[in-house]
């Protein structure tokens, strides 16, 4: 195997950069490059550096952590250096002319981690998470997945279905030992618990993928109402360009926002009206699939020139939604107005007036949408996908627990066998072997 290297901190000038080796020629090129032994394990000691041809590139700390004690489980170095981009290329140059020693590609380290059962996958993917993490919500989250939470509520199930599953294997392959009469019996309640263990879990609202990927906020309403001057006072930047012609915005413009920890990708639309220019009416198509495929709808209108009803606007009155009326410094509302039985929120962008309280309102939906519960929840597609598959894998074990004989035994191994693989793939951790382990261990048959 190939020793792989590369900038583990963050790229460009700094005060110091950290190079990380892996594999097993890694205590060799960092010798060769030192020309001293290896530093004690996990113990920092400051060293010069040198190509083969003894030029210096640098001098820094160096660390030592023997497999299978490190990051990725096999011999690793750490070299600290002045993080100046000279000195990253000569480091390079000095590393490729060792034998045995290669560039890492992308995620490399992490995937050695997880090869040499360091890591499962939902913990890698917790660990990418957290370096992309931008808000508080999302640090949280990619913690408690790297630190296990899911990996241990899925391995958790899974060990449940392999047991359920041995049980179920000793009735159909053995009824001619020595064991007690009909061992499967209690199997089908469990089974019936974990799909619905499942389910629950499934129906989390998606806050999870929320949390990681930002709840979606798209700006809607007619034109020349100030969606584009609202987009920049959120954002505190100028996004939008802002005219008083109407029509100005014809595509959809995006600004992340941290709002309590939650992320929120807030959309400016073009504005609402017909058209016979095909830019525009192109524009205002994706305004309105936009507003309606967001989770959240933000309809912005005139204080001075309110819609006389709300029948043009109910699809994106929809919750969850908010009704903010714009250019309240030039008409003020009525108390208590509504418009298609939403509260409006006054609003004047000139003026910052009620900018705080949308803000306030935007964060209490952005917790009912995304904010993170203290408990593992699902963060990809991929594992909602798999979790789905299990639970029906399970409903349709039920369906056969009706019936009688080993056939029907056999169908319901087979969809519980099905189920723990659907687990098995979150994790990483897929065995078919230890279905047979867990029989022999409980009946010590075979021996």
């Amino acid at each position: 195997m190939d020793t792989i290297f590369a900038l583990a901190s963050g790229s460009g000038t700094a005060g110091v950069a950290v190079y990380r080796l892996s594999g097993p020629a890694a205590r060799a090129a960092l010798e060769a490059l030192t020309g001293r032994a290896a530093p004690p394990p996990r113990q920092a000691v400051l060293r010069r550096l040198r190509d083969r041809d003894g030029g210096e590139i640098d001098r820094g700390l160096v660390l030592w952590f023997p497999a299978p004690a490190s990051f990725t489980g096999e011999d690793v170095a750490e070299l600290h250096l002045h993080g100046g981009r000279a000195v990253r290329a000569a480091l390079y140059r000095a590393l490729q002319a060792l034998p045995g020693c290669r560039p890492a590609e992308a995620g490399e380290f992490t995937r050695r981690a997880f090869e040499n059962g360091l890591l499962d996958l939902t913990q890698a993917e917790g660990l990418a998470d957290l370096v992309a993490a931008e808000t508080e919500g999302q640090r949280r989250q990619a913690l408690r997945q790297m630190g296990g939470a899911l990996a241990a509520l899925y391995e958790g199930w899974r060990a449940e279905l392999v047991d359920c599953l041995a049980l179920l294997e000793s009735d159909i392959d053995f009824t001619d030992e020595d064991l007690p009469d009909d061992v499967s019996a209690p199997v089908f309640g469990r089974l019936a618990d974990l799909a619905a263990a499942m389910r629950s879990h499934l129906a989390d609202g998606h806050r999870g993928e929320r949390l990681r990927e930002g709840v979606r906020v798209a700006i809607v309403g007619p034109p020349n109402v100030g969606k584009s001057s609202l987009l920049n006072a959120l954002a505190r930047r100028e996004v939008a360009i802002v005219t008083d012609i109407a029509g100005t915005t014809r595509d959809v413009l995006e600004v992340v926002l941290d709002l309590d920890g939650v992320p929120a990708v807030v959309a400016d639309t073009a504005g609402l009206r017909c058209s016979s220019d095909a830019v525009e009416q192109e524009g205002v198509r994706r305004a309105m699939a936009r507003a309606t495929a967001d989770d959240v709808r933000l309809l912005v209108l005139d204080s001075s020139a309110l819609p006389a009803d709300a029948a043009g606007f109910r699809e994106l009155l929809q919750p969850p939604s908010i009704v903010v009326a714009n250019k309240a410094d030039l008409a003020a509302l009525p108390d208590g107005y509504r418009f298609g039985g939403s509260v409006v929120l006054p609003l004047s962008v000139r003026s910052g007036e009620g900018i705080g309280a949308l803000l306030d309102r935007l964060s209490v939906m952005m917790a009912e949408c995304a904010a993170p519960t203290g408990e593992a929840g699902i963060t990809r597609e991929r594992h909602r996908h798999a979790v789905a598959a299990a639970a029906d894998a399970l409903d349709r074990a039920a369906g056969f627990a009706g019936g009688s004989g080993s056939v029907a035994l056999e169908l319901v191994a087979e969809d519980v066998r099905l189920a723990a693989r659907s687990l098995g793939t979150i994790t990483g951790r897929v065995d078919v072997e230890e279905i047979l382990g867990a029989i022999f261990s409980r009946f010590c048959i075979g021996k």
